[in-house]
């Protein structure tokens, strides 16, 4: 008797092991709706990024880097950090991307997002220096 109830104190004991980290995991996944500090009110992605297929991928990230691309750039030339010129809607990006990368092919986008992604990076040190004396960074 005194093994069945070691036996069944072990069994718990797993089961309590085994089911924690699954609990744990669960309260760090992110809320769906995101909150900002800076700029709260900035528009959604759209809904077709949002819902592109896993394989897909690399056409939303491609479009994610023209958007910040153009927007770092767009707070380089202006000399202003206001939300609506650091976070605009998403339809200048969106219609680069149709009208110049969504008939390419994979390798092409990737090569694309690395071009965008040199454009952000050599304004960003500066657009950061704007956005932050606006208190938008």
């Amino acid at each position: 008797m005194r093994q069945a109830g070691c036996t069944l104190a072990l069994i718990a004991l797993v089961l309590g092991l085994t089911s924690a980290p699954a609990f744990a995991e669960r309260n760090l996944v992110p809320p769906h709706e995101r909150s900002f500090n800076v700029c709260p009110d900035r528009p959604a992605e759209p809904k077709w990024m949002q819902e592109i297929p896993l394989r897909q991928a690399y056409q939303r990230v491609l479009v994610q880097d023209i958007y910040r691309a153009h927007n770092l750039e767009r707070i380089v030339e202006t000399e202003s950090c206001d939300c609506e010129i650091r976070f605009p809607s998403w339809d200048a990006a969106e219609a680069e991307f149709h009208e110049q990368h969504a008939s390419d092919e994979r390798w092409k986008m990737l090569e694309a997002s690395d071009a965008y992604n040199q454009r952000a990076n050599d304004v960003r040190l500066e657009a950061k220096a704007i956005c932050e004396t606006a208190g938008n960074w």
